[in-house]
């Protein structure tokens, strides 16, 4: 029975003398083994006469291991965080405390189950492992990081540890996602960047706990509203989309809500999507070097450390707003309306997929209502100081000052903000 982990082997001696521990784990596979009374192990096949099952602590530095006696030699376990794979065991002899955590939570609580028994000197029903030095292929399984940097050393003819946390894969040539990859549910971090990736499959949202992406300098073109729409939704803090060739992202992509973090340089984005204020946790976007004409309004609702827009073709503002005023208002625009302000669930299932489409790229007005294809669209400049404490000049005269595109939902609106507009 073996566990892979990280340990930390903390003396309870070290503070009477003086000394503290180094306090960081390692990557160790725990195995629990029997051994006779007389202190040889237990033959293969072995039935018969008394026998202890012992603690043997295996790490890459040291393949043979530290054994450690389990019967009545358990002094407490610490299971309050067991579910997020992290618990101690304290021995009386020697007077030490063996930290466990990174450890699978089911795996675990099993592992703490059997060196319970084992404290107690019951049979353990579970299958013992042997004395004989943990091998290399063994801490291959609990690996958590993984950087490959070239074609020749990527793996095509085995798989990817299935503990890996980090992973990159970087000028390697790749030309999709390798399926092996999307197996890896422990994955937080994963560094696609320096390939020529043109699609992302929507399994990737499959990775629930994927907090970090790169795929800076692929040749991608869309960043599809399945992945917008998966559990990405609630893990995704870092997003680097940096070098490809992406025009525009859908507006969906605002339900990303979690990001803290976002680069698109280098791009050929020619609008942001109109809900980006939705991105209340964003504090770090960078889209230089693309082809935004201006910034849509709700971008005023940003909270950012960091801004960098530099070299984009951003317009003047125009001095004529464009009507787009129906009288009286058309029975889809009231309806349309009525149901974003009163926010009423909607969906595919209800009404048709380009009327939820409609209502998914409805213009918000300054007053807070909505508007579908009865508006005025006005063009202002914004300081970008207002929106981010540090601000890359727009362009090589100093500015920091770019234009954004408003909307009014009635005459009204449009008069009394006029004054905004000059």
């Amino acid at each position: 029975m073996k566990l892979h982990c990280e340990v930390e082997v903390v003396s309870r001696q070290l503070p009477a003398l003086g000394m503290r521990n180094r306090g960081k784990g390692v990557r160790a596979v725990l195995s629990l083994c029997q051994q006779t009374a007389r202190g040889q192990p237990r033959a293969r096949g072995e039935r018969s006469g008394p026998h202890l099952t012992c603690l043997f602590i295996s790490t890459l530095k040291d393949k043979r291991g530290t054994r450690y006696e389990l019967k009545e030699n358990i002094e407490q376990f610490f299971t309050k965080f067991v579910d997020e794979g992290k618990a101690t065991v304290r021995l009386k002899e020697p007077p030490v405390d063996i930290c466990l955590s990174k450890a699978n939570s089911s795996s675990l609580k099993s592992f703490l189950s059997a060196l319970r028994l084992a404290h107690r000197g019951c049979d353990i029903e579970a299958p013992l492992s042997t004395f004989a030095p943990v091998k290399t292929s063994e801490f291959e399984k609990c690996k958590t990081k993984m950087v490959i940097t070239s074609k020749k050393d990527y793996p095509l003819s085995r798989n990817f540890p299935p503990s890996l946390e980090h992973l990159q894969t970087s000028y390697c040539g790749l030309i999709r996602i390798d399926t092996r990859m999307l197996s890896l549910r422990n994955l937080r971090k994963l560094d696609l960047s320096h390939n020529h990736i043109k699609k992302l499959p929507a399994t990737i949202g499959d990775l629930v706990h994927l907090q970090e992406l790169n795929l800076n300098d692929n040749h991608l073109e869309s960043f599809s509203v399945a992945l917008c729409q998966s559990t990405l939704q609630t893990s995704l803090r870092s997003l680097d989309l940096s070098k490809n060739k992406i025009k525009a992202l859908p507006v969906q992509f605002c339900q990303l809500r979690e990001l803290t973090d976002l680069k698109l340089d280098d791009n050929e984005l020619i609008r942001f999507p109109f809900k980006m204020g939705q991105l209340t946790n964003l504090r770090f976007l960078s889209a230089a070097r693309n082809k935004l004409p201006f910034l849509p309004s709700e971008f005023k609702n940003l909270s950012l450390e960091y801004l960098d827009l530099f070299g984009n073709t951003f317009e003047q503002p125009k001095v004529l707003p464009v009507i787009m005023l129906q009288t009286p208002l058309s029975l889809l625009e009231s309806s349309a309306r009525a149901i974003l302000y009163n926010r009423i669930p909607y969906g595919s299932p209800i009404i048709p997929l380009h009327l939820c489409q409609d209502l998914d790229t409805a213009k918000t007005c300054v007053c807070g209502r909505f508007c579908l294809n009865s508006f005025i669209q006005g063009t202002t400049t914004m300081n970008l100081h207002s929106v981010a404490h540090t601000v890359v000049l727009v362009d090589n005269m100093g500015g920091t000052e770019a234009p954004v595109i408003s909307y009014f939902c009635s005459l009204t609106c449009y008069v009394n903000c006029c004054d905004m507009l000059k």
